[in-house]
């Protein structure tokens, strides 16, 4: 699978997801009144809050879910919200090339997808979106949930447990255009990169002040976490890979019987039940 080609500059770069959309990976994980409610989006930053209680509102009635699940829709959506927009005119790590492994380990209803991939985060032009879709046709994935674009995709309802998967709510639908499952999977990583990518940046700015006496910085944290994470970014991950790695980035694409998916699904509740 072939690597994205790099747009690095050595400017600063200021925070913000290394893809072509701006877009929030948003996570909910809420349980009220014997319901439990999850679901996996993105989220464009730059669309007004009034959005979000609108949003809210209309999950819980398409849902059917208890009037409570409003507020908390809405404030767990804005405090992620808030999360990404504290890192957004903070300076990245720039460490020239910059390769992250990606790892794709997901269940959507009966299909199980395994693979890894590199990564360019230094291409701002990168589309996951358009990555999932290439992805999903090469593997001949066939599940709408994985394959079909969907503002509203309800992958499984338990007893007490709602799984559903949205995509980005500022989007109008598409009949064929956006992989969710996938695609979240690798924004949810690249931010993840792109937010150690800024506290890297942060701890070296700390150590260089901490030795100039400005500021007091203890070796053991300013040092030694820099040194931590600039050791994660400066991995060198060569596209040309060394026979003994091809079977572990090949892709896999597993389609489970009812019995094996009665089964998953019966074992995944009882570790709901248990963390409750």
């Amino acid at each position: 699978m072939k690597t994205l080609p790099s747009s690095s500059s050595k400017a600063p770069v200021k925070f913000r997801m290394p893809t072509k959309e701006n877009l929030v990976p948003i996570r909910l994980d809420i349980e009220l009144e014997e319901q439990r409610y999850k679901d996996a989006f993105t989220w464009n930053p730059i669309d007004p809050d009034s959005e979000i209680t609108i949003f809210a509102k209309r999950t819980v009635k398409d849902l059917k879910l208890p009037p409570p699940f409003i507020m908390h829709i809405v404030q767990s959506i804005q405090t992620q919200l808030a999360e990404f927009r504290s890192y957004e005119g903070q300076d990245m790590l720039y460490t020239g090339d910059k390769i992250v492994p990606i790892k794709l380990d997901l269940r959507v209803n009966s299909t199980l997808i395994k693979d890894q991939f590199l990564w360019d985060m230094n291409n701002f032009d990168s589309d996951p979106e358009d990555f999932a879709k290439t992805f999903c046709d090469d593997m001949g994935i066939q599940d709408p949930e994985v394959g079909v674009s969907k503002t509203t995709a309800l992958l499984s309802v338990l007893p007490f447990y709602l799984i559903n998967l949205n995509i980005d709510s500022s989007r109008p639908t598409l009949p064929y255009s956006l992989q969710p499952a996938v695609a979240f999977a690798i924004r949810e990583q690249l931010y993840e990169n792109a937010v150690q990518s800024v506290a890297a940046a942060r701890e070296i700015r700390l150590s260089k002040k901490g030795r100039r006496g400005a500021e007091y910085v203890p070796a053991s944290k300013a040092g030694g976490t820099s040194l931590d994470l600039m050791k994660l970014f400066n991995n060198k991950y060569s596209v040309v890979r060394k026979r003994k790695e091809w079977d572990v980035y090949g892709p896999t694409v597993d389609l489970l019987s009812n019995e094996e998916v009665d089964a998953l699904e019966a074992r995944e509740e009882r570790n709901v039940r248990s963390m409750i």
